[in-house]
């Protein structure tokens, strides 16, 4: 039973563009939120500013705003424990290091980057373990003042106890301990005044009453050393939950560009719904049961619990987004699917509006397994002037002859009809076939390319009704004429 308010956080560096890692941790930090009635508050450490990336926030923005994962405090949002930014609280983080050197747990170091360098290739070569010698932690007064007088501006380092064990504990991981001499004397402020990472990070976390820390468990070796900040400023600690990488889908190694599309604004880009991003992430890592596999966003809050994270790394699997992908585009009814259709065919040069795609989405939601596959599957019925490959337009076993009497008789059945609905079409063209003797494959097969331009399109009848027979028919003219110079 968790007895005091929940409230979570999600932490990025501006340093890139949101990808599935950090959604699936915001989608797992906002539904234990949401199923505890607690907070979900966005923070933005970009404290580093050497890799800082302008474009990086408002892509965060973004994302988390087409998943649907609405922040409590945060940028745009605000709220009680604000800024939001870290790199507008360098005062607090200033003002807290000051006060471990006053309280005996930090110090100030002089070392120089060269000094620090040629340290790190000593020990290399000795084959010791790499760090920092804790030189500067014995100075005296005037040994420090000497630094001073020479107008170099030090850093401020913690100092980590020499002997004993830090132990805690993770919801996924249990207890986990670690000597305290294996812990280097880690840096918290910079000379620049601007704070590492677990400086800033807990003091925030404790500024912003965060109850529960979900991260990758990539920061799992930080824990100690934010567990002894933690006991040197007297403060409460957090849960700490480390949730599993999230492998490639070989299994080997971790997700990355290499392995296709990571970034969130390129699953959008082509035309992944929301729906089946946020019921995917939930499955990496997660499990409710052994059999479920969709889930709607009320599902998720109210069945999400820490208990069905798995601590093992999930794979990633294209494939499987796909699927659950396709499954949640047939699940919304035309209006919806017409709307959503209209961007990707915008883009791709097509003046339409979601009334022209509302008889045309039927005829293809079975098939579309990302919106974006629309401007394929669709184009055609937009095109002014198809360009045949003629070759195409020969039917299965028959002659460019053939092919061409059977595209133009079956033109002349259908420009006798007055209604150009399915049901009209199906019969002339099913008297065609055994008058000559062909199979129904045959003759459709010729017809669908000379009014689709391909032959994998939507089922014919129906697409020849949207298209209109004024439409068909001249686009069979256009099509014979291709065909003739074949059969000549």
């Amino acid at each position: 039973m968790i007895e005091k308010p929940v409230r979570v956080r999600i932490a990025p560096s501006p340093t890139g563009y949101f990808h599935i890692g950090s959604a699936r941790t915001a989608l797992f930090n906002w539904l234990f939120a949401r199923h505890h009635g607690g907070a979900f508050i966005v923070r933005v450490e970009d404290t580093d500013r050497a890799r800082y990336d302008a474009e990086a926030v408002p892509d965060l923005v973004a994302s988390l705003r087409w998943l649907g994962l609405d922040w409590d405090e945060g940028p745009e949002v605000g709220g009680d424990y604000g800024p939001y930014y870290q790199s507008e609280r360098l005062a607090l983080y200033q003002r807290h290091a000051a006060l471990l050197v006053e309280k005996g747990h930090a110090y100030r170091c002089y070392c120089s980057p060269e000094r620090l360098a040629a340290l790190r290739e000593e020990q290399r070569r000795a084959k010791q373990d790499i760090g920092y010698d804790r030189h500067c932690r014995y100075l005296d007064a005037e040994q420090r003042a000497e630094y001073e007088a020479k107008g170099i501006t030090p850093v401020i380092r913690f100092k980590v106890p020499l002997e004993g064990q830090t132990s805690f504990q993770d919801v996924l991981y249990g207890t986990i301990t670690v000597e305290n001499q294996k812990l280097d004397d880690l840096v918290l402020l910079k000379s620049d005044g601007f704070p590492t990472y677990h400086l800033a990070v807990v003091i925030d976390d404790h500024a912003m009453a965060i109850s529960h820390i979900m991260r990758g468990d990539e920061w799992l070796p930080s824990v100690p050393k934010h567990i002894l900040l933690y006991n040197a400023f007297g403060w409460e600690i957090p849960v700490f939950a480390h949730l599993p990488l999230i492998l490639a889908p070989s299994g080997k190694g971790k997700l990355s560009k290499r392995h296709g599309g990571v970034e969130i604004y390129e699953f959008r880009r082509q035309g992944y719904l929301p729906e089946a991003m946020i019921n995917y992430l939930a499955r990496v890592g997660w499990s409710y049961d052994d059999k479920t596999e969709i889930f709607n966003r009320e599902e998720l809050i109210r069945d999400f619990d820490l208990s069905g994270v798995n601590s093992s790394p999930a794979r990633f699997s294209y494939e499987r987004l796909e699927w659950m992908n396709g499954y949640h585009i047939r699940q919304l009814d035309t209006d919806a699917l017409a709307e959503q259709v209209v961007p990707f065919m915008l883009e791709a040069g097509f003046d339409v509006t979601a009334a022209d795609m509302r008889p045309i989405v039927p005829l293809v939601q079975e098939r579309l397994k990302a919106l974006g596959e629309v401007v394929e599957k669709a184009g055609f019925f937009f095109q002014e002037d198809l360009v045949y490959d003629a070759d195409l337009l020969v039917g299965k076993k028959m002659t460019a002859a053939e092919s061409l009497s059977a595209l133009q008789q079956a033109r002349e059945a259908l420009s006798a009809l007055s209604d150009f609905e399915p049901e009209m079409m199906e019969p002339p063209l099913r008297d065609l076939v055994a008058e000559l003797g062909l199979k129904a494959g045959q003759l459709f097969g010729i017809v669908r390319v000379a009014v689709a331009g391909k032959k994998v399109a939507p089922p014919l009848l129906e697409t020849m009704a949207v298209l209109g027979q004024p439409r068909c028919l001249e686009r069979m003219d256009k099509a014979t004429e291709g065909l003739a110079s074949l059969a000549v």
